[in-house]
């Protein structure tokens, strides 16, 4: 399947690991001028000089905490002054602090709030312009399995992410008329730092290893297993391509089955 991206400008937020960077390396093999971002310098530089060695091209990269407007502007502009208009928008975060409600402040809700939904908000805003001027543009969203099937302990996840998804939807009929499409991806246990991390906090509190926690998480999976990077970024590009000009609004799972719900 010819997907016809070749030329077009993305930008992957917090880009440098995980889901990010294999959503940024599938996006450079289909001939996509690429950037990233992440607020780790030292991740970026380590996740460029790898895609360098692997493809011979070197993704554009900017120091970015999603968490602060000049950040933002700074990367977009870096971006537009490099490669011209963003073409395609993947909005990508670290998952928000894990706890039970008893656990959280205010302050953990804040953050939340600006790191999941206002980061989607405000790169969104900022892309849309030329995006509409251009008739054609590609807004899409990383959230989690959550926003179906809420994880217990992830309470602020599961509130923020599906916030997301009622954001993009409402997005979606908005900017429709302009041949944008706005969707979100929502990803299953998949082997990244942060499902380790999820691992590693809950075995504190069962008193179990991480790696039977990462096990027990494995089985409850219907396909036995946890999902690769890669896997994920499949849909990502898919949707991003002319075949997927008519998909937009929707919430997607790439989970191998372990969401129950049947929409």
């Amino acid at each position: 399947m010819e997907l016809n991206l070749q030329g077009k400008t993305v930008l992957v937020t917090a880009g440098s690991m995980g889901i990010g960077r294999a959503i940024a390396e599938l996006f450079i093999k289909e001939g996509c001028k690429v950037a990233i971002c992440s607020r780790n310098k030292e991740n970026l530089l380590k996740t460029v000089d790898e895609i360098k060695s692997i493809y011979n091209i070197e993704p554009l990269w900017e120091v970015c905490d999603i968490n602060k407007l000049n950040d933002i502007e700074n990367t977009i502009k870096t971006v537009k002054n490099n490669f011209g208009s963003i073409d395609i928008l993947v909005n990508n975060c670290g998952g928000p602090q894990p706890g039970y409600f008893e656990d959280l402040t205010d302050e953990n809700w804040e953050d939340a709030f600006i790191q999941v939904l206002m980061s989607t908000v405000r790169f969104s805003r900022y892309v849309l312009p030329d995006m509409k001027s251009k008739n054609w543009g590609r807004i899409i969203n990383i959230t989690s399995l959550s926003v179906k099937q809420p994880v217990d302990n992830l309470i602020l996840s599961n509130a923020l992410r599906s916030s997301v998804t009622a954001f993009a939807k409402t997005l979606s009929s908005q900017v429709g008329k302009y041949n944008i499409t706005v969707n979100n991806v929502a990803p299953g246990y998949t082997l990244t730092a942060r499902l380790y991390e999820l691992a590693v906090a809950r075995a504190k509190q069962s008193d179990e290893s991480h790696e039977h926690v990462l096990a027990s998480m494995a089985n409850d999976v219907p396909m036995k297993r946890l999902a690769r990077p890669d896997e994920v970024a499949s849909l990502v590009v898919f949707l991003a391509s002319e075949q997927a000009g008519y998909i937009t609004g929707t919430t997607i799972g790439v989970d191998g089955g372990v969401i129950k719900a049947t929409y």
